[in-house]
């Protein structure tokens, strides 16, 4: 018993930066965004939590730091697709590798290595006193961070789904021409979305940061990359999508704990991004993306 639930926190603390993710890619391409950037915003938050918490002893300060820095990679994004129009699949390959070097080259000027920063503190927890056999439980309830995640898959879910903004964003993405129409302006509505998904993708860098203690070169793992997988199969919908991210947290949980001489390590650590290619195969057909994802829009075109 002790030992399943010890396996169902871990599930769950792994699968927090997939889900934070996940939403973040719902909500830029709902508005018509494709965003594989993700992945440069997990290192990006990662990075600027460690930054802030080491520049202000505060941990707290290095989650809001964390956000910051994701919006900021975001933003850049979005300047160059939704403004300049760029290729979106360049865009974000061209951001991941920059948040790559970037974060290498600030980790050997700031902290005279390329590989890792100084350890940090994390977020205090609270203390919740559960029976004998459920301390993991427990450990990941009395976390804020965590409560904070949840939070955010929630408010994420609600304002895609049940609010006037998120009614704009989704047909910014669907039917940009109405929107257009309407007096509404798509070009901002998708700006919108993808600095939302510098927010999640940023707080999800965050948790890494916290829960590892210390950045690490590439820190991320194609942890962004699985997280867009999981939207797809939670068909761009914040909560279906976080709870896709369920079945990739449990596949990394199982690489982590099984131990096995007959295996090669390596294989091992291939279950995630098997388990990815395998889900993706099966569900690609049946998940319809947003109508206008990927095209960027030119008002004097749709005339």
């Amino acid at each position: 018993m002790e030992t399943a639930f010890a396996f169902i926190a871990q599930v769950l603390r792994i699968s927090v930066p997939y889900g934070l993710g996940a939403v973040g890619g719902a909500f830029s391409e709902r508005g018509g965004v494709v965003n594989i950037a993700l992945e440069g915003i997990f290192i990006c938050g990662a990075f600027g939590a460690v930054w802030g918490t080491l520049a202000t002893g505060n941990p707290w300060a290095g989650v809001f730091t964390g956000v910051l820095s994701g919006m900021l990679l975001a933003a850049l994004h979005a300047l160059v697709t939704v403004r300049g129009k760029a290729d979106q699949i360049l865009s974000g390959l061209a951001l991941n590798l920059l948040a790559v070097g970037a974060t290498r080259s600030l980790l050997k000027v700031m902290y005279g290595s390329a590989s890792n920063s100084p350890r940090i503190d994390g977020l205090p927890g609270l203390p919740i006193s559960l029976p004998a056999g459920f301390e993991a439980i427990g450990e990941l309830l009395g976390s804020p961070f965590f409560l904070l995640a949840i939070a955010a898959v929630i408010a994420g879910q609600v304002l895609l789904f049940g609010t006037g903004f998120g009614l704009a964003l989704r047909a910014a993405g669907d039917g940009p021409r109405a929107l257009d129409g309407a007096g509404y302006s798509v070009g901002n509505f998708r700006v919108l979305g993808v600095l939302l998904s510098g927010f999640y993708g940023g707080l999800a860098g965050a948790w890494l940061a916290m829960e590892q203690h210390n950045f690490t070169d590439g820190m991320s793992s194609g942890r962004g990359y699985i997280a867009l997988a999981a939207m797809i199969v939670g068909k761009w919908r914040p909560a279906a999508a976080a709870a896709a991210c369920l079945l990739f947290g449990a596949a990394e949980t199982l690489q982590i704990r099984i131990h096995s001489d007959k295996l090669p390590s390596q294989f091992l650590q291939m279950i995630p991004y098997l388990v990815t290619l395998i889900v993706l195969a099966g569900w690609i057909g049946r998940a319809q993306p947003p109508k206008a994802l990927g095209d960027p829009y030119d008002r004097e075109a749709a005339e």
